[in-house]
């Protein structure tokens, strides 16, 4: 396990792990925190040992927020000044999958988080939040973005509103979350979760990811013609022609990632 200030990492059967590593602050989210999470997400994105990142939180809960104690005095030009939300949009550019075991509090900041992930793994004491307007402000991370595309403007809008505590039946009924395990059983299972996808041809899984986000911000024309792009180029791959020569031949395929 490598421990930077606020996070620790680790890699282990083609699984990079990051644990938010603030557990008395229930893993507030902080600017130096941000950045080490992004900058080994981006680690992991060119590390050929990693097949898929999994996120979680040391302690009791997976994130109860932002750090209101370093924006307690920011104004609108020291958050342009600090460029408050780059590192979060560096999120966006990494291709491998992240998968998120979340647990307790996921609130503010460490829900906006949790929905950067592409698939979210929940104990089943874990409740949702935004709890922004409470303070006078608003979700600044992608939050409005994400949850509305997710679950639609009508929830999205409520839950925003209200400052409503989600409960994770609802998560998994409106789709944001995959899956609800008992909390005892989180990490097992969001490993299991992991090495299923660690398995498969990481090329494929590559460009998959990309034509599914593809699909959320373009047409269905434009989002077909990118998936026809990226299905015609993975037959020049390697693991191509050992998927499907495994197919034929009635054995197990041995994807080397080329």
């Amino acid at each position: 396990m490598n421990a930077l200030q606020f996070i620790e990492t680790s890699i282990e059967d083609g699984i990079g792990f990051i644990f938010l590593n603030r557990p008395k602050q229930l893993n507030a989210l902080n600017r130096k925190m941000i950045s080490e999470i992004v900058s080994t997400m981006e680690a992991f994105d060119i590390d050929s040992q990693v097949k898929v990142i999994l996120l979680t939180g040391n302690g009791k809960a997976f994130s109860a927020g932002a750090d209101i104690d370093e924006m307690v005095n920011d104004s609108p030009i020291t958050l342009e000044l600090t460029n408050q939300f780059a590192d979060w949009d560096r999120i966006n550019l990494i291709r491998k999958p992240i998968i998120g075991a979340v647990k307790s509090f996921v609130f503010g900041g460490g829900f906006e988080l949790a929905l950067a992930c592409d698939f979210l793994v929940a104990a089943s004491d874990t409740q949702f939040s935004f709890p922004e307007v409470t303070l006078g402000v608003m979700p600044g991370a992608g939050g409005t973005q994400r949850l509305t595309k997710l679950v639609g403007k009508t929830k999205a809008l409520e839950w925003i509103l209200t400052a409503e505590r989600i409960h994770v039946k609802s998560a998994l009924h409106y789709g944001f979350i995959n899956k609800i395990v008992a909390p005892e059983l989180l990490m097992e299972e969001a490993v299991d979760f992991a090495q299923k996808i660690a398995k498969q041809p990481p090329l494929a899984v590559r460009l998959i990811k990309e034509s599914v986000n593809k699909a959320v911000d373009h047409s269905l024309y434009e989002g077909m013609q990118f998936e026809r792009k990226n299905f015609y180029l993975l037959f020049a791959s390697g693991d191509q022609k050992e998927g499907m020569s495994a197919f034929v031949e009635k054995r197990k395929p041995k994807f080397t990632g080329g």
